[in-house]
């Protein structure tokens, strides 16, 4: 049995489909039963990983592996959940982490990387066999763009120059399918970045969406500032936003790096985001 957290997420979701297409029994955790439209193959098992809140043992009953994904627990709750998954006699645990973690001091002073470090360091200190699948930029970020596409046709945010290789989810499942159903250690105490095959900059992600829309949609550039009060504005904590508005600009080098990690996991190239926009067009037409 494997257990996935954040079940009904973009990456989530492709992986139960991932896992159950390989015949692997698995128990999806997600708020809304009721309203995540998960296959019937699949446990589908009402969890809320409230701050303060210990996470139910009962999640975890006869599971071989678990799927650890911050996006639905938050550090505080996955901290817990760590814990629980190892006194419930789990195996293994595969913790979507992401690029921004350095393991060097600088992760104490990026929001983001802190917040997957010290889930990491929990992770590493619990005893359970574990891998790290590192995401570069969610492809699916972009998504954030479909509305002034459709509507002005013009996006605006910070670095307009920096490039990044955005990844598409179902890339990000595969390897963590790979590392979940992995039965003789050879992803055992591995990190794993997985990025998309190419670095692009925002006007030449918005050309590749104009391609398949057959739109024309251009990028402007805003200052640091503006950029943050457009983030806050949306309900982004500032230090998030100040994560994401300074990756680029602090560490261009690794903000636009390009790993095999995913070909070298799963057999087979990394999609490119042009796949990864004609899988999900219908979200810009």
């Amino acid at each position: 049995m494997i257990v996935v957290t954040g079940a009904t997420g973009n990456v989530g979701r492709s992986l139960v489909d991932q896992l159950l297409a390989r015949d692997a029994p698995v128990r999806a955790l997600t708020r809304s039963p009721e309203r995540a439209g998960l296959p019937e193959a699949a446990e589908v098992v009402r969890a809320e990983f409230g701050a303060d809140d210990e996470p139910s043992p009962s999640l975890f009953e006869g599971a071989d592996a678990v799927f650890l994904n911050l996006a639905a627990t938050g550090p505080q709750a996955g901290t817990r959940l760590v814990d629980a998954v190892a006194k419930a006699g789990v195996r293994r645990v595969v913790l979507l982490s992401s690029a921004g973690v350095t393991d060097t001091p600088a992760d104490e002073h990026n929001a983001i990387a802190h917040m997957h470090a010290v889930v990491e360091r929990a992770i590493r200190a619990s005893g359970l066999e574990w891998t790290f699948v590192r995401g570069g930029m969610f492809a699916t970020n972009t998504l954030e763009w479909a509305e002034a596409i459709r509507t002005t046709g013009v996006v605006r945010g910070p670095g307009a120059a920096a490039r990044s290789a955005p990844v598409h989810e179902a890339d990000l499942a595969a390897v963590a399918a790979e590392a979940l159903l992995d039965r003789v250690g050879t992803h055992d105490g591995q990190v794993y970045l997985v990025t998309g095959p190419e670095a692009l900059t925002a006007q030449q992600m918005l050309d590749v969406i104009g391609a398949a829309t057959g739109r024309t949609p251009r990028y402007e550039e805003l200052s640091r500032d503006e950029a943050l009060a457009a983030m806050t504005a949306r309900g982004l904590p500032l230090p998030f936003a100040e994560a994401l508005v300074d990756w680029s600009a602090k560490s261009p080098d690794r903000a636009s790096a390009v790993s095999r990690d995913a070909e070298r996991v799963t057999g087979r190239p990394a999609r490119t985001y042009a796949e990864w926009v004609a899988d999900h067009v219908a979200d810009f037409a």
